[in-house]
């Protein structure tokens, strides 16, 4: 399985929140993860982030941001120039799509967990 650098939008040091679990199986998984949530901390080795930072060679960014949330990371988002943006249940955008196929940016309406469970991650 090729290692695809995920950024994970709305990190979580809470073990019963699913950007949590995300973290721990894409970790499991041999995936590079970078963590950005509103309080630091650590999941399974990797420091949850408060800030933007800049970004190269992202395959997927994984939200688990509600879409008011996620308006404040538009832009941070686009240039970052992932392949592709997973709306996690709950963080569906019709908006945010619109802006991320404009920038030829695929839009994916998945569960990061289900994914990476069946191997089509």
């Amino acid at each position: 399985m090729k290692n695809k650098k995920t950024l994970v939008l709305g990190a979580s040091t809470k073990p019963e929140r699913y950007a949590f679990k995300a973290i721990t199986m894409l970790v499991d998984k041999g995936h590079s993860v970078i963590a950005i949530g509103q309080n630091q901390g650590e999941v399974a080795g990797i420091s949850i982030r408060t800030k933007n930072i800049p970004l190269k060679n992202i395959d997927t960014v994984t939200l688990y941001l509600n879409p008011v949330r996620q308006r404040e990371y538009y832009n941070y988002i686009i240039e970052t120039k992932p392949k592709r943006v997973v709306f996690n249940p709950g963080t569906e955008n019709p908006e945010f799509y619109q802006l991320l196929k404009a920038n030829s940016i695929k839009v994916e309406e998945a569960c990061t967990l289900v994914l990476l469970t069946t191997n089509q991650y």
